[in-house]
């Protein structure tokens, strides 16, 4: 007792409202990112709200782990209802993370899901166990009443880090899936050619429409969030006065973490809602390949390593596919109650749009358009995972006006001084001379055909002449900033195999220096 009411504890007691700031002010990083995810996929129609701002990765983890001190922290006894509440919160606020965290896993590779989702995994865990002994611990009336709702939110985060789990399985599968059809489209669409020069604005229009349907409905995110599983006692605080700022700032967390959560639900089930009239209960149930392919895949492949008994290699590989196969079942579960609810959402949904519309077929009109509006032709492109259904016509339209969007703005942000360029050359047949195969290479091999370092050369010989006026030259100069980038796009879009990179490197190289 001594040592506890000595100076020194009080002097480090005296800087815990301050810590406390720290973890309010984390808490707010961390609604703030929520937010401007929020904001940015309403502004741009997408009301799946990709992560944007808020995603899994090292910075996201790191601050969520410095607002989580207080549930980690077992020292502290928690004298004031603030500080019980805060705790709470802080777990709640932690499950709504792991929940805004969702779609952002379509975008990583299989090496960055793994090591962010065990590093995700160590501070839930961690989490849990400290609450857990801080109840064990803590056999107090005032605790007992808040027994429930402590056990509640660890129950829910470890759910959200299980679905997680779940989700990171099928986003491999999915992508592979999706990267194949989108091949697939690719080549049809690459098929029909558009004569340049001779086909109309609208056809060229039209086409890049097409690319551009193909890859907003085939992105990771996307997929994945219209998917399946979106799914007392009063006396001095040891944190003071900042721990009111920890339950309010993680409280309005929570309230904004929930928006992105409950529109990619919004959004699942109003994709299903037409589906659900032409589809039974037992066929919603059905998991498609694509759910267990990893597990399937771990689970058929030889052992990575060898041993010589053959008994023990054996019993070893039987314990593993007893392991996957246990894993498989759990996964199925998972996709199937979450499909169940999914299914019923919709059911729910549309009995809502019955009610209040006047006959059936106008809970359905929006599927008529869908086959007669004005962006029917595009519906082709729309790249969907097996048992999907039909994106609605208002998705299809935002995607195609977003297209419109970017048309637009490209026709105001011309290059207007390389435009001017290209007016005063008649032709462009010194370009061929000058990248003439007579001219012996001074490298042993041939380089591949590159645009960019022909395009850095000529400029920089055009404006080493002495005999060419500074307002030319400097105007020439001004013409190919504008134009370089345009080829370093086109270059990057035609070197699919990397053939070109360290010559295009190279190029960018001697720009700077001219």
């Amino acid at each position: 007792m001594d040592y506890y009411n000595s100076p020194e504890q009080y002097s480090l007691d005296s800087t815990m409202p301050w810590i406390g700031m720290y973890i309010a002010a984390a808490s707010a990083v961390c609604t703030l990112a929520m937010a401007a995810d929020a904001i940015s996929g309403f502004r741009s129609n997408k009301y799946w709200l990709p992560c944007k701002y808020f995603s899994l990765n090292a910075f996201s983890l790191t601050v969520l782990a410095v607002a989580m001190k207080l549930p980690i922290d077992l020292t502290n006894v928690d004298v004031t209802y603030d500080d019980r509440n805060a705790r709470i919160g802080s777990v709640v606020l932690m499950s709504t993370a792991m929940s805004n965290f969702m779609t952002s896993l379509g975008s990583m590779e299989n090496n960055e899901i793994v090591l962010n989702l065990a590093a995700l995994g160590i501070l839930v865990i961690t989490i849990a166990a400290n609450v857990i002994i801080h109840l064990a611990q803590m056999r107090t009336d005032v605790y007992s009443v808040l027994l429930p709702e402590m056990a509640i939110s660890v129950f829910i985060g470890l759910s959200f880090l299980s679905i997680l789990c779940c989700v990171s399985l099928v986003a491999p599968g999915a992508k592979r899936y999706i990267g194949l059809k989108y091949d697939q489209m690719r080549e049809l669409v690459s098929s029909r050619q558009v004569e340049w020069g001779r086909s109309s604005v609208d056809e060229v229009e039209n086409m890049v429409k097409a690319y551009w349907v193909m890859a907003q409905t085939s992105r990771s995110q996307f997929v994945l969030a219209r998917d399946a599983d979106y799914m007392g006692e009063e006396s001095e605080s040891n944190y003071g006065w900042s721990v009111r700022w920890i339950l309010n700032t993680q409280s309005i967390g929570v309230a904004i973490g929930t928006i992105a959560p409950l529109f990619r639900w919004f959004v699942a089930s109003w994709l299903k809602i037409s589906e659900t009239e032409r589809r039974s209960f037992r066929d919603e149930l059905k998991v498609e390949k694509y759910w267990t392919w990893r597990l399937v895949e771990w689970r058929d492949r030889s052992l990575p390593f060898q041993l010589q008994n053959r008994f023990c290699k054996k019993l070893l590989r039987d314990a593993v596919r007893s392991f996957l196969n246990f894993c498989i079942r759990v996964q199925i579960l998972f996709v199937s109650a979450g499909k169940s609810v999914l299914f019923l959402s919709a059911r729910l949904g549309s009995a809502v749009f019955l009610y209040f519309s006047k006959n059936r077929s106008s809970v359905l009109v929006e599927e008529t358009e869908s086959r007669e509006g004005a962006h029917a032709d595009f519906r082709q492109y729309v790249l969907l995972l097996e048992g999907e259904p039909q994106l609605p016509n208002k998705i299809l339209n935002n995607i195609c006006n977003e297209a419109d969007r970017l048309i637009q703005v490209g026709e105001k942000r011309q290059p207007v001084n390389l435009i001017q360029l290209f007016k005063k050359s008649s032709n462009f047949s010194g370009v061929g001379r000058f990248d003439s195969s007579q001219v012996p290479s001074l490298h042993s091999q041939e380089p591949p055909n590159c645009w960019s370092l022909p395009v850095v050369t000529l400029t920089a010989v055009s404006l080493a002449l002495t005999g060419i006026a500074y307002e030319k030259a400097n105007q020439l100069l001004v013409c190919m900033s504008e134009g370089f980038p345009i080829v370093k796009l086109i270059e990057e879009a035609l070197d699919g195999t990397g053939e070109l990179e360290n010559i295009i490197k190279t190029a960018y190289v001697v720009w700077d220096e001219v």
